[in-house]
């Protein structure tokens, strides 16, 4: 049972991601029934520099590890070398059973423990690409909020960490203590979809040599049913040598690059506007509302109405003065 939780600080921590482990498993929560947990912050030195450049005194040796049932990593400078006895007392840990829990960047202190090592996780969608570069056996996952693969777990930028650790308190004490730790921080206990749908995913700008003006054709007309017939013909070329010489220019294939398209331009709709979505799909060139769900499931993991009520910006209702 999850009762003594320990965040390793190091130089350059991140306030924000070292104030959810504090907030999620520091707070004494017992007026309301909750366990309270044994928490502390330690680390290899008694004083450190945050991002932000204040200094935080650090009460606790690395010593501290060797009791805990959770060990926290926040978000640390990806560049900075993490000291061999933090690594060395990650592993120990973990050896003898404990779990660590990582936030945003944090999950590259684990790599360079090799904790990652034939693991799925995650991390800030900014920095995966990054992570999976310089940890090739890590099984990263771009896509998600975090990942428990027992017993480390990993979560994705900043708020992602507040997922994961009411992960955690569902997993350890159940879904009606999740729910009144999530209630007291005022944030849903479980949110929808994973970090795909936060993820910027802009049309590759590419040279197009020869295909510019057929690729200007699809951008202005993707409510249209545009096969690559149809886009060959408008390029004087057989389908077969239309679509070898798309990829070559784009890097992907007709049908990828509509649907990314597709799916941009259903995202700004629904962002900015009021259209049923419905309309938003017709006018997307997804056809049918549930052909324009199907595929922001697969590939935002989430639903249109789901990313509207996330991301729609509302219009301040107008006001008037006597």
């Amino acid at each position: 049972m999850l009762r003594n939780v320990a965040a390793v600080v190091l130089d350059g921590v991140a306030p924000f991601e070292l104030g959810v482990l504090c907030e999620a498993f520091g707070i004494d929560r017992s007026d309301q029934g909750l366990p309270v947990m044994d928490f502390d912050l330690c680390g290899p030195s008694r004083q450190v520099r945050t991002s932000l450049g204040f200094e935080l005194v650090i009460e606790h040796g690395l010593e501290r590890l060797e009791s805990a049932d959770l060990i926290g990593i926040p978000a640390m400078p990806r560049a900075n070398p993490v000291p061999g006895e933090v690594l060395e007392a990650l592993r120990a840990a973990v050896d003898r059973g404990a779990r660590v829990l990582s936030v945003c960047s944090g999950a590259f202190v684990l790599g360079e423990a090799g904790l990652l090592d034939g693991r799925r996780c995650t991390t800030h969608w900014m920095y995966s690409a990054e992570l999976a570069a310089r940890f090739p056996e890590a099984k990263v996952d771009p896509g998600v909020l975090y990942v428990d693969d027992d017993p480390i777990i990993t979560s994705a930028g900043t708020a992602a960490g507040l997922d994961a650790s009411l992960h955690l308190w569902r997993k350890e004490f159940g879904a009606d203590a999740a729910a009144m730790v999530a209630r007291r921080m005022v944030v849903p206990p479980h949110r929808d979809g994973g970090q795909a749908q936060f993820i910027e995913a802009p049309i590759r700008a590419t040279p197009a040599r020869t295909l510019a003006a057929v690729v200007d054709y699809m951008a202005a007309h993707l409510d249209q049913d545009l096969t690559v017939d149809d886009l060959a013909a408008l390029a004087t070329m057989s389908p077969r040598t239309f679509a070898r010489r798309f990829r070559a220019e784009t890097g992907t294939t007709p049908y990828e690059w509509l649907l990314t398209a597709r799916l941009a331009a259903a995202q700004r709709m629904l962002e900015r506007g009021d259209d049923v979505v419905e309309t938003v799909a017709a006018r997307a060139g997804f056809g049918t509302a549930a052909a324009m769900r199907h595929h922001f499931a697969k590939r935002l993991g989430t639903t249109p109405q789901a990313y509207r009520a996330a991301f729609c910006h509302r219009r301040p209702a107008s006001t008037t003065t006597a």
